[in-house]
């Protein structure tokens, strides 16, 4: 008993007695430990009000955003939660509801269209994951699919708060203001929508940073949820299935590469397959893969044509009055244009570039709803990260005007697109 009394009191006074014969030994006093006591609380508050940043700079910006929605949808006789779950998001929020063979049969295609198959057109993984939700908290589908949105925002923003500090010339600085960037996207209220794109680019990001540092199966486990979500996932094999052949070549390590590159398409091949067998049964597995293309092509008139329909609706808006999302629209193509080339002249990294370049080539190639132009670039978040190098070596209050202009901007434009202009996005 003596011994183990001796023990705990030696154990719980040692630190002190130490530092207190520390200082003693540089002419200092046994209070030095209570006077670093309330510096070492703060550097502790201040780490955790850092390690929040990422998050609260994204959810600020989005909050913005859904207010100005808020105040145009009550000009124009709607409210901000039916405006964002409209579109799209009534086809995800279905398929939450009743799976693929109990959505509303009120909702139909582009063409006014509906059969069996027409459900299918909408990747999985997000309303199974508003499904999941519902399930084991008893909210609401709509609630739980802004919850989701949000959430996935939020995942997404510590992803490129990490790139933007592992990138060559990045820092921090660089991170935070990658992460007000994208929720200040041209069309970012769709990342609070219930929408998908929001998922997307928290698996797409994450698989991004996993390459970067060569966490191969990691990175393949987040690409093949990306498959899952988006059909954009194709760029994020593109990215991991370069960046493996180039490590493996260079470094002569395989097994780890191999392994997550084999990963990497499970998700979206998976998805094409499932429905290519319940499209074409009985039918060859590369004519099963294309069951799905030619779903949407049948229903949205959605197919890759190269960029044609792109050119000719860009000479179409600019020959005549084009209305303000059609010239938006084509100003944020051509600065996604423009911003490619500056990636590729400062050498940002090539993942970072296959990746953007691979969003951006499937928007620009592609027939289909013109309008959702701007709303499909979301994802190509690694386009902005030449933005935030620059304006990380301005002045702060350089930066936050540039911010609070882009915030802004993003906030009118999202709730324009959704209250006052009358097509889908």
């Amino acid at each position: 008993m003596a011994c183990s009394s001796r023990l705990g009191t030696v154990s719980s006074t040692s630190v002190t007695d130490l530092t207190g014969a520390a200082d003693a030994g540089r002419g200092g006093n046994s209070g030095g430990a209570h006077h670093r006591r309330p510096d070492e609380r703060r550097e502790r508050l201040r780490r955790a009000a850092f390690f929040l940043l990422p998050g609260l700079l994204f959810l600020g910006v989005r909050q913005l955003g859904v207010v100005v929605l808020s105040v145009l949808s009550g000009v124009n006789n709607t409210t901000a939660p039916e405006a964002l779950r409209s579109w799209d998001g009534e086809w995800f929020l279905g398929i939450a509801q009743g799976g693929y063979s109990g959505v509303p049969q009120g909702l139909v295609d582009a063409f006014g269209n509906r059969s069996f198959e027409t459900p299918l057109a909408f990747f999985p993984g997000y309303p199974t994951a508003v499904r999941w939700l519902t399930e084991l908290t008893g909210l609401s589908l709509p609630t739980a699919a802004f919850f989701l949105s949000g959430f996935f925002g939020v995942v997404t923003a510590y992803a490129l708060m990490r790139l933007g500090s592992m990138i060559r010339g990045g820092s921090a600085r660089t991170g935070l203001i990658l992460v007000v960037l994208f929720a200040a996207s041209p069309m970012g209220v769709v990342l609070s929508m219930a929408y998908s794109e929001s998922m997307f680019c928290a698996a797409a990001a994450w698989a991004l940073v996993f390459v970067l540092e060569h966490q191969w199966l990691a990175a393949g486990a987040c690409t093949a949820v990306a498959g899952l979500v988006r059909p954009t996932a194709a760029a994020v094999l593109l990215a991991i299935g370069v960046a493996a052949v180039v490590h493996i070549v260079r470094k002569r390590e395989i097994w780890h590469p191999l392994a997550g590159l084999l990963l990497a398409p499970a998700g979206l091949v998976g998805y094409l397959t499932w429905v290519g067998t319940r499209l074409r049964p009985g039918a060859g597995w590369f004519d099963q893969l294309q069951a799905w293309t030619d779903l949407q092509q049948r229903g949205w008139d959605s197919r890759f044509d190269w960029g044609v329909a792109t050119v000719t609706f860009a000479g179409k808006a600019l020959g005549r009055s084009g209305n303000v999302l059609e010239i938006a629209t084509i100003a944020i193509l051509v600065l996604a244009l423009v911003l490619v080339v500056i990636a590729i002249k400062r050498r940002l990294e090539l993942p970072l570039v296959l990746y953007g370049v691979g969003v951006l080539a499937m928007d620009l190639g592609s027939n289909g709803l013109m309008n959702s132009k701007a709303r499909l670039l979301v994802p190509a978040f690694t386009l902005l990260i030449p933005i935030a190098l620059a304006l990380a070596k301005r002045r702060t209050s350089t930066v936050v005007l540039v911010l609070v202009g882009a915030a802004v901007a993003s906030a009118w434009f999202g709730a324009y697109s959704l209250t006052i202009w009358q097509y889908a996005i």
